[in-house]
């Protein structure tokens, strides 16, 4: 089929913190280039979840006025606290001292990694690059050497049929001599790279949580703007770990949230659950009592780190951020990683570009060069060392390693487990029944999923692919009793048995995009694509 074709200097897929870096170093560093950014979501920002606790490091490089220029940026981290929740009642507070320094979050921000992105990108437009919301990236297009040439973006306008509706709006073809690819974690065209170009050769298989968050306004006299509390525990138990955080933020607002490893072992857990009565701890429903949910939403995070990382580059491109897993687990920070890496690929591009080669050659030596490449390495043992000993023995490893060693003790730990390959049949687990949500702490999930602003265009092919659509009764219900109904976050997977047979249903338009389905489905039976452009969460102030 013919397309009409777009022709550009640098595309870059995703408007996240990476992609838009990218842009802006892009543009500073030759204003004569052309640069265009496509976004999926509806507007920028809108798909975008984080925290987030923001170091401002790689901000500051990028723009070094970004508070005269009203970054929003405005909440300055006051206060640590790392506790943990010994059962439903009682707590430990951890004496900073005895924590892992990178937990510690002085000269940073609690702010809106959503807010951010739009920041960036009016300050992208500033600069001359073109941002393209409502638009995703649904193939890879390559040349006739296998180098990458572009992307091809979603049609619009087809029925769920796969007929074309009297809206249909076909498929561009966007070319480029560069093209960064900056999804967030699990990009579906990321994925693909990643097996086209045997990009993890010789890395540990990447790992990753599954974040849930919500925005909520809370009592004035329970606000403490700057606090900044991370913690694990309770409820998580039976080998299932993870953690919590809880950021004051301005205006009376609290951000709180879980992030549920996704190695758990037990088919019947459930994050969205265990978020939910989490928050009925005292340590934690001592500031929401008496307040208001605002929003809420969900998306999977790649903490693997340095031992994880693929090799970033690739004829014609680059994965940066989140999509080649740059956020250093050790700090539970992303933000300034992924841009930084954006920024290096930036650098590395404008010169491949000048002379007139298809590999960004100079980024990897660009990158180990850097303090990103520092931060990453020095963190490498961080989640491997839970992973393997434990909250507690773990911890005090990554205290030793961070605090004593600065994180280069001669030793590298491995976790070389496969999350999804975890799972155990649901007949040898302990059966989980979680309490009711009671409306004024926990809520259930079409609730939430409709504070999220999820909306997605009825009549369209399902996002969610089946390769057999046989596996999920088969296979998943029968040994799991089908996880995917307990680990998505929005409902979208429901096994109905009121007919004759079980069968699948799948609620396509509740998908938060968050990926945990692409990621934890025990047969890998589950490949997520993106749905018809602009559909989705459109997050505020999250």
């Amino acid at each position: 089929m013919d397309y009409e074709v777009m022709d550009f200097d640098v595309l870059i897929v995703g408007a996240g913190p990476a992609g838009l870096a990218a842009a802006c170093k892009i543009k500073q560093l030759n204003a004569d280039l052309m640069v265009c950014v496509v976004e999926k979501a509806a507007e920028v920002g809108g798909h975008i979840l984080s925290g987030a606790v923001v170091d401002p490091k790689a901000l500051t490089e990028l723009f070094p006025d970004w508070k005269e220029q009203g970054a929003p940026l405005v909440t300055e981290a006051k206060t640590d606290e790392i506790v943990l929740l010994k059962n439903q009642t009682k707590s430990i507070t951890v004496p900073n001292f005895a924590a892992p320094k990178t937990m510690h979050n002085h000269g940073c921000y609690i702010a809106s990694v959503g807010n951010l992105s739009r920041w960036l990108s009016e300050q992208a437009e500033a600069l001359g690059v073109e941002v393209f919301p409502g638009f995703p990236a649904a193939e890879v297009l390559y040349n006739e050497d296998g180098s990458v040439k572009g992307v091809l973006t979603g049609a619009m306008g087809i029925g769920e049929n796969g007929e074309e509706k009297d809206s249909y709006v076909p498929s561009m073809a966007l070319q480029a001599k560069f093209t960064l690819f900056a999804e967030g974690c699990r990009g579906h065209l990321g994925k693909e790279l990643i097996s086209q170009f045997n990009l993890d050769e010789g890395k540990d298989p990447q790992h990753y949580g599954l974040g849930i968050k919500e925005l909520w306004d809370i009592d004035p006299a329970q606000h403490k703007e700057g606090l900044v509390i991370h913690g694990s525990g309770w409820p998580l138990s039976d080998g299932t770990s993870g953690g919590f955080f809880l950021y004051h933020a301005e205006n009376n607002q609290v951000v709180v949230g879980l992030i549920v490893d996704l190695n758990y072992s037990n088919p019947w857990v459930s994050p969205f659950d265990e978020f939910q009565r989490m928050k009925h701890h005292p340590k934690i429903a001592q500031y929401l009592e008496g307040g208001t949910r605002v929003s809420y939403g969900a998306r999977a995070i790649a903490k693997g780190g340095y031992n994880c990382l693929p090799e970033m580059t690739f004829p014609g491109g680059l994965l940066i951020g989140c999509d080649a897993g740059t956020l250093n687990f050790s700090r539970i920070k992303g933000v300034h990683t992924a841009m930084k890496s954006g920024m290096l690929a930036a650098e590395a591009v404008v010169s491949a570009i000048a002379e007139e080669s298809n590999t960004a050659t100079t980024f990897n030596d660009l990158y180990k060069n850097s303090w990103l490449y520092q931060e990453l390495y020095s963190s490498r043992n961080f989640g491997p060392a839970l992973h393997k000993f434990g909250p507690i023995l773990g911890g005090a490893f990554n205290t030793l390693d961070q605090n004593i060693f600065g994180g280069r003790i001669p030793v590298t730990l491995h976790d070389t487990h496969v999350d999804h390959e975890m799972l155990r049949p649901a007949s040898e687990c302990t059966k989980i029944d979680y309490p009711k949500p009671d409306g004024k702490l926990s809520f259930d999930k079409l609730s939430s999923v409709f504070i999220s602003n999820t909306v997605h265009e009825e009549d369209q092919p399902c996002h969610l692919q089946l390769k057999d659509s046989r596996v999920p009764i088969t296979v998943n219900f029968a040994l799991y009793a089908e996880p995917a109904q307990r680990y998505c976050p929005a409902g979208v997977y429901e096994v109905l048995e009121d007919e004759a047979e079980p069968r699948l249903q799948i609620n396509a338009a509740n998908c938060l995009h968050c990926k945990t389905c692409d990621i934890k489905d025990p047969t890998q039976n589950i490949r997520w694509v993106a749905p018809e452009g602009g559909g989705g969460p459109n997050y505020p102030n999250m």
